[in-house]
């Protein structure tokens, strides 16, 4: 995966942070931790400098997360009713659940935005619900970049005290991403089985 990343950031530039960073956001198992930190790497070295790094990997993060909310936009509130009352097993929760969560976006969704960036496990999730219940673009843009850069300015800056030693995290970054997406494939499986509609 390093040598991969490491590919994509000396034929890319910038533009390679920037695209890995959004598909980062768009398929989670794709670590923002080791993009981040090779590009602190390279500002260790002198191929990138760090104010840019962070704005480019920054922009990227707000678009992935961007292509989620607007999904969850599109489908919008009332038209995910029939899909929660027809797939409710699968989604583990009735429409109540829906209509809860939307009342708590509405109140506080963009603190919870803001929070859930410095996540390792929904930061990037948490932009569908905000889609669906239409926050403002512009707070959830803000608020999203706002969380974005300050996380992003913490991997760079380890990539760059750490230097060379960073690659060596690529050891159990991998494994530690496959772990981690098990856990959470048994417990959604697990809350499938066990859930029961609160009418029932």
């Amino acid at each position: 995966m390093t040598a991969f990343i490491l590919d994509a950031i000396a034929r890319g530039g910038y533009i390679g942070i920037f695209l890995l960073m959004a598909l980062e956001n768009i398929i989670p198992p794709i670590p923002s931790e080791v993009i981040m930190g090779l590009g602190g790497m390279a500002v260790a070295r002198g191929d990138m400098d760090l104010v840019p790094l962070i704005a480019w990997g920054t922009a990227g993060t707000t678009a992935g997360n961007y292509a989620w909310y607007a999904l969850g936009r599109r489908v919008g509130y009332q038209r995910f009713r029939p899909f929660v009352e027809r797939h409710g097993r699968w989604l583990t929760m009735e429409w109540r659940d829906v209509e809860a969560l939307h009342r708590f976006f509405v109140k506080r969704g963009g603190w919870v935005v803001f929070v859930f960036r410095f996540m390792p496990t929904f930061r990037t999730m948490i932009s569908l619900p905000a889609g669906i219940t239409r926050m403002p673009r512009w707070k959830f843009v803000v608020w999203t970049f706002a969380g974005s850069a300050i996380w992003n300015t913490m991997l760079a800056g380890a990539g760059y005290y750490l230097g060379a030693n960073f690659a060596a995290i690529d050891r159990y970054v991998g494994p530690a991403a496959i772990v981690l997406t098990a856990a959470m494939v048994g417990a959604y499986l697990w809350r499938v089985a066990t859930w029961k509609p609160r009418g029932r």
